[in-house]
């Protein structure tokens, strides 16, 4: 039999939007206050991440006949927002956890996706390992996954595993001796599994992206999933991941745009040629805010668009409707991604020179978004989303676009 994940605290159950919602601006509450000093003392969020998880927000698109309350991909990327918002690194952790419960949904056996679904309900925490420094493409993976008489091994090394050291179960990518892919459930608990924090970003410094070794682990065979044929035919794991970087970004730009307003409110000083008493009066100030504004909310339609897109996928996932998913969500990805950064930037221009004080730690906004928007490059996104549109070439299918 598999080794049962537990959590430490039994998770409430959501059973709809609204609850779901009250609970994500619940929790940024209470993150957002010592978002700052976690960042600048990098003081991982353990407490506050178990709390997330506990809260029930972590089974939130658990199907139906598992009973989940299957809650759309636009809640999903609306959620990841609000908590990204109040604190970036803990917005961006449950990413994989997702990643890995579609994942699940699209390769999964019934008593698997019953079993670990029952795990995601509860209140475990899935992690990830899926990337490679060893590899000369981010793609490339050298984690083997082999037999020893009649037990199932992984060896190998991971890094970037964001969320790992949080969490009760370390989906893994791996190599069989077939040469396919497979994701390993791997549990935390298991003998010969290190993990290293050893994240050294400017950015997203409490997210925990550091490495994983796998010295010649055991592995129940009930926890391996086929993971190789994902992207060989239509399936919407891709667009999924894609949707909840954007909503991540999305978080970032409102943060920065929100400390914006209030210092300029309540701290800065305006230019001597505006002629005006206060930063707030300022006609050049007013104007930047205006724009980066109406930039801000745009992004929430691209990511409610591209969350209807996925939901549409899912139901019924071909050639069509995987690429329609494809290059909505990465219309909103661009579009996050961009305005992150210049929300992040035109934080500086507007508020003024204090601002760049150490004590307001006001960088990090700039900081988490230069870093956890170099996940994947725009500059792909828009000639792929102009082929499409003009020439009717379907975007690739992978977890990038």
């Amino acid at each position: 039999m598999s080794t049962q994940v537990t959590p430490a605290q039994t998770a409430q159950r959501i059973t709809s939007a609204e609850q779901a919602l009250d609970t994500a601006h619940r929790l940024a509450e209470q993150f957002a206050p010592s978002s700052a000093e976690r960042d600048s003392q990098r003081r991982l969020p353990v407490a506050e991440l178990a709390t997330l998880f506990a809260s029930g927000l972590g089974a939130i698109t658990v199907p139906r006949e598992f009973g989940g309350p299957a809650l759309s991909n636009g809640l999903l990327a609306r959620i990841i927002a609000i908590i990204s918002q109040a604190d970036a690194s803990i917005g961006q952790v449950p990413q994989n956890h997702f990643y890995a419960l579609e994942v699940l949904r699209v390769q999964g056996s019934p008593q698997q996706q019953r079993r670990l679904y029952q795990e995601a309900l509860a209140g475990v925490h899935f992690g990830n390992a899926l990337a490679e420094f060893a590899g000369k493409a981010a793609h490339h993976r050298s984690t083997a996954l082999y037999r020893q008489g009649d037990q199932w091994r992984l060896r190998g090394q991971k890094f970037y595993a964001t969320g790992a050291l949080y969490a009760g179960r370390i989906p893994t990518a791996a190599l069989g001796e077939d040469g396919k892919e497979r994701l390993v459930f791997l549990p935390r608990a298991t003998p010969g599994l290190t993990i290293t924090d050893d994240w050294s970003g400017f950015g997203q410094r409490t997210t925990g992206s550091g490495s994983v070794t796998f010295a010649d682990c055991p592995v129940d065979e009930q926890d391996i999933v086929p993971f190789h044929s994902v992207f060989e035919r239509p399936t919407p794991v891709g667009p999924l991941a894609q949707i909840m970087h954007a909503a991540i970004d999305q978080g970032i730009a409102k943060a920065a745009w929100q400390d914006m307003l209030q210092f300029v409110r309540n701290s800065s000083r305006p230019w001597i040629d505006a002629g005006v008493e206060r930063a707030s009066q300022d006609p050049l100030t007013l104007d930047r805010i205006g724009k980066i504004s109406a930039r801000i909310q745009a992004g929430d339609t691209l990511l409610e668009a591209a969350g209807e897109a996925v939901d549409a996928a899912q139901r019924h996932s071909d050639e069509q409707s995987v690429a329609l998913a494809s290059i909505e969500v990465a219309k909103a990805r661009a579009w996050t991604t961009e305005v992150a950064l210049a929300a992040g930037n035109l934080l500086f221009e507007l508020a003024g020179s204090r601002a760049t004080l150490r004590e307001h730690n006001l960088d990090r906004h700039w900081r988490n978004a230069r870093t956890h928007t170099l996940h994947d490059p725009v500059r792909w996104k828009y000639p792929a989303i102009g082929n499409y549109l003009l020439n009717g070439v379907l975007p690739p299918r992978r977890g990038t676009l």
